[in-house]
């Protein structure tokens, strides 16, 4: 078996895309060099990644789960490659750590791990807090650094930030769904729809923000914290919802199927990244967290 760095990129693009032609469109290739690379993939490991529907290719179960590890691979090299070969030996100190639920839960376990073997001997506090209490604790001196939704930052003027990523927010729907036979589908034709709300980590103000500018008024069905809750709720039928593709995963805890659309309006990202106090200097471990965080992701955005 002889996998390759160009196969695992083609198939997180097209695993993320949804659509063959729109991955050969970001990676500057053909379509055909897409799909001969994704099968050949496949053979080699035995198993069905994708299947194709009337959209485009939506992941298996095997192939959800190869798509993290694809990810892990494709990143750590990424970091490598990046990263000054040089003694970390000599750098100590600690670092209070703050993060957000949704940070803690869906984003930050392999990047903390990694961190963790690179620098064995910085202390590590880690502090999980809702936004509010993360900004008052970086402006008062508690918190050093946060990584948290920097989209949903209040004090802009007295923290920094510095983005990682940008997740774009899509629909969620069952399999079996009505709205999957459309080629369009609107926040109006959202609004129509019973709709399951989270509310962790702000997101119902956020979301409150988009519905509101375009003028509707959704039909809650049930509103709860529990991104797993809306995830099992979404695939069994019982209304649909708009989230990040950050906490998405195509399965529930029950093995329903989740199907995503992207709408017809523009939605905002939920952007992550990090947060720091404009007056206060950064210490060496925070530096080397920062450091190590803006290579791994690419330098953000």
């Amino acid at each position: 078996m002889t996998i390759t760095l160009k196969q695992l990129d083609y198939f997180i693009a097209t695993a993320e895309s949804g659509q063959v032609s729109h991955a050969a469109v970001e990676l500057n290739i053909s379509q055909s060099a897409v799909t001969a690379a994704i099968k050949t993939l496949e053979a080699d490991l035995g198993v069905r990644l994708l299947e194709r529907n009337h959209a485009g290719v939506r992941l298996t179960m095997e192939g959800a789960r190869f798509l993290e590890h694809a990810r892990v691979i494709t990143g750590a090299v990424a970091a490598a490659v990046r990263s000054p070969l040089r003694d970390r030996k000599g750098l100590e100190g600690k670092l209070r750590l703050g993060m957000t639920y949704t940070v803690v839960g869906y984003y930050m376990s392999r990047h903390y791990t990694r961190f963790r073997k690179t620098y064995p001997q910085i202390e590590v506090e880690v502090l999980e807090l809702p936004r509010d209490a993360l900004e008052s604790g970086l402006m008062s001196g508690e918190i050093d650094m946060a990584v948290m939704l920097v989209s949903n930052l209040a004090h802009t003027e007295e923290l920094a930030q510095e983005v990682l990523m940008r997740s774009n927010r899509r629909l969620w729907l069952s399999a079996d769904h009505h709205l999957l036979a459309r080629q369009e589908i609107s926040l109006a034709d959202v609004a129509a729809e019973d709709y399951v709300m989270l509310t962790v980590d702000e997101a119902r103000t956020t979301a409150a923000r988009y519905w509101d500018a375009a003028g509707l008024t959704l039909r809650p069905v049930l509103t709860t914290s529990s991104v797993e809750a809306v995830r099992s709720l979404v695939a069994a039928g019982m209304g649909v919802t708009v989230l990040s593709d950050m906490v998405y995963r195509p399965w529930s805890l029950e093995g329903q199927r989740i199907e995503v659309r992207r709408l017809v309006e523009p939605i905002p990202s939920m952007d992550v990244g990090l947060a720091w106090s404009r007056d206060r200097p950064i210490g060496p471990a925070a530096a080397a967290f920062r450091a190590f965080m803006s290579v791994t992701m690419g330098g953000g955005g």
